[in-house]
């Protein structure tokens, strides 16, 4: 029997592993592989995975500095090294994360970005390999569209409002991640519903974006992240990219349910749907999001948390480079 794992791949839509455990990576052969702060704290604290610690203390060490300049250097290398083992199993690329310091200022996201691309290629990878993933404010998505132009790919996430979304097509960006499970938290909170997998608000975010790109012809790769179930899962069936958690992985991998196609381009082709756009009306962009009260929580619900989690991280490391 096929796998509803193996069923998803085959609708056309590539998985994407979201973990910074690689040692759970490979049995799920993904295409990809996605990391965030979060996920890097969690799996930072298993013991298999102290030599890269080591490793990234010893770098940090090695460009001086204060404790803080140190630790800022450490924290780099660490994202790079798990990103680097996880590029090791994986055919395609691994997204690494700016500091969600940055979220509200280009030319600091820019920086941070060059020093990741610089540091993967003091590793011998290539920047081909390496999605630099950054939080989709305005400030971010302008950054974005300036490393795009360089030949550096970015991954744009914290991705919860339609206008977000058509921005980061128009600063052609090569790849979104629409948060979905996120969304449908705050909904649940919001209005004390259930939903179903039809009814899903975050479900129902991912597939209009999936129709607008496709009906207006933008290159931008979808991948639906954050997610709560399978059923979520299985309703963006034919999505370009899921990024999905080795948990779910593994329910979709034991399970034989058939898993159709619900999305398909060639049927966005004809849909009538209004062409808009706000990568040159930072207004208007900001009007849109301000609007989207889910939105505009959850992008900086999210920019927090990963600053907390990255704050957490870089303080294990001071404690390292101090002892």
């Amino acid at each position: 029997m096929t796998s509803s794992l193996d069923a998803l791949k085959a609708t056309g839509t590539v998985v994407v592993s979201d973990s910074g455990d690689f040692g759970s990576i490979g049995a799920y052969k993904p295409q990809d592989a996605t990391t965030n702060p979060s996920l890097i704290l969690a799996a930072a604290k298993l013991p298999a995975y102290q030599k890269l610690i080591d490793a990234a203390v010893e770098f940090g060490k090695e460009k001086g500095g204060d404790i803080d300049a140190q630790a800022e250097n450490a924290m780099d290398r660490l994202l790079v090294g798990f990103g680097s083992e996880i590029l090791k199993i994986i055919p395609g690329r691994v997204s690494t994360e700016v500091d969600a310091r940055f979220s509200f200022d280009t030319e600091k996201t820019k920086a941070k970005a060059y020093q990741i691309i610089e540091l993967y290629k003091s590793l011998g990878i290539s920047k081909d390999r390496v999605l630099i993933k950054i939080a989709s404010t305005w400030e971010g998505i302008q950054a974005a569209k300036q490393l795009e132009q360089e030949g550096i790919h970015c991954n744009l996430t914290l991705l919860f409002g339609f206008g977000q979304a058509v921005a980061c097509a128009e600063a052609g960006v090569t790849l979104i991640s629409p948060f979905v499970g996120r969304i449908l938290d705050w909904y649940k909170k919001s209005t004390g519903q259930e939903y179903t997998a039809e009814t899903d608000p975050g479900v129902k975010s991912v597939q209009a974006i999936f129709n607008y790109y496709k009906r207006h012809g933008y290159k931008t790769i979808v991948m639906g992240a954050s997610f709560r179930n399978t059923g979520e899962i299985t309703a963006l069936a034919g999505c370009d990219y899921l990024t999905i958690a080795p948990k779910l992985l593994e329910e979709l991998k034991n399970s034989t349910e058939p898993v159709p196609k619900k999305l398909d381009a060639s049927n966005a082709t004809s849909l009538e749907i209004e062409k808009v756009s706000f990568i040159n009306d930072e207004a208007s962009f900001r009007w849109t999001l301000f609007e989207d009260t889910m939105a505009f929580d959850k992008l900086h619900e999210g920019i927090r948390g990963f600053a907390k989690d990255g704050q957490t991280l870089k303080d294990m490391l001071k404690a390292k480079l101090s002892a």
